[in-house]
């Protein structure tokens, strides 16, 4: 975009106020409308000349729309000028600081909404979730173990399939470039949403998406990880080649998953296609996609152990077709 197209952009208070918002989180339309104090659909006229001018971004999460600095190339680079800009001018302006500290009073509002709403939800699945970890190796130690796996070199790129509640991303995000967290649920979004608001701004993204048809283009990654959610699928193959068309070569992959168990009423009960995965068989699925295994830590301490297995990625991927041939021989 020119200059003057950019520069038009930036020709309203209302606009300014949005690009301040977006500066210290993403945010959905209406939450913009509800800090604003204007109506939802006078700001989308707004964000729309703001994604326009490519100064912003629009992303979709189920029902809603949520919006964000330009992230990429030249735009990004003039989106980072604005927000230097107009950090600077509330400095100098004393009207526009009152009216960004109100906005602010807001987006604290919103803040707090978003932590109630998963606190509510934590609530009404404490039961269900509270069984499921009684059975399983702690937390803390899985976590430990995920951590040890990944600490000999950097993590740079990170894609957290399944990310759920944001957990793993926290966790590894002191570590990384920039974690990029996946889910299908647009509810799982929201809860990982409260839970990493509090990080500056840009160090992780939340999107929705199928771990069967990642939208990334090849190459996008350096550190994958399926933490938990590798036995949801009821054909890993699918999840694993995506995982590996999207992983640059000499990236490294985590799979942190049960070992192998027979529960079978953990299929009925929390719905899972695998009854975990034994080391053989991770072995064969991971070097068909690519992926030489690294190594395998053993989580016990429940009634059902925990594996993560890593590997990194040496080959090109074959197709999946080409792939199961192999494998059916």
């Amino acid at each position: 975009m020119g200059i003057e197209t950019t520069m038009r952009a930036l020709g309203d208070l209302t606009r300014l106020r949005i690009m301040r918002l977006i500066a210290a989180m993403e945010l959905a339309v209406g939450e913009l409308a509800h800090a604003l104090g204007q109506s939802q659909p006078r700001v989308s006229r707004h964000v729309a000349i703001l994604c326009d001018a490519g100064l912003a971004e629009r992303r979709r999460e189920g029902s809603w729309v949520f919006l964000r600095h330009a992230t990429s190339g030249a735009a990004a680079a003039t989106a980072g000028a604005v927000a230097r800009l107009l950090a600077a001018a509330e400095e100098d302006d004393p009207n526009f600081a009152r009216t960004c500290a109100e906005d602010r009073r807001h987006l604290a509002a919103i803040r707090d909404a978003r932590e109630k709403s998963a606190a509510e939800y934590f609530a009404r699945h404490a039961g269900e979730w509270d069984r499921l970890r009684a059975i399983l190796a702690p937390a803390e130690a899985v976590e430990q173990a995920l951590l040890a796996s990944l600490s000999d070199e950097g993590l740079g790129e990170v894609l957290d399939v399944g990310t759920g509640t944001g957990r793993v991303a926290e966790l590894l995000e002191p570590l990384a470039h920039r974690v990029t967290g996946l889910d299908k649920s647009p509810e799982m979004l929201r809860l990982a949403r409260a839970r990493l608001q509090g990080l500056p701004s840009g160090r992780v993204e939340l999107v929705q998406g199928d771990f069967a048809a990642l939208p990334f283009a090849p190459g996008t990654f350096d550190t994958i990880v399926f933490h938990q959610v590798l036995h949801y699928a009821t054909e890993p193959d699918f999840a694993l080649a995506e995982a590996a068309r999207v992983c640059r070569p000499g990236g490294r992959i985590a799979i942190v998953d049960l070992a192998a168990h027979a529960r079978e009423e953990l299929r009925r009960a929390h719905a899972h296609a695998r009854l975990g995965f034994g080391d053989e068989q991770m072995s064969e699925m991971l070097a068909r996609f690519g992926f030489e295994p690294a190594g395998c830590a053993v989580i016990e301490g429940g009634e059902l152990a925990v594996k993560v297995w890593t590997a990194r990625r040496v080959s090109d991927v074959p197709r999946i077709g080409t792939a199961r041939r192999r494998a059916a021989r």
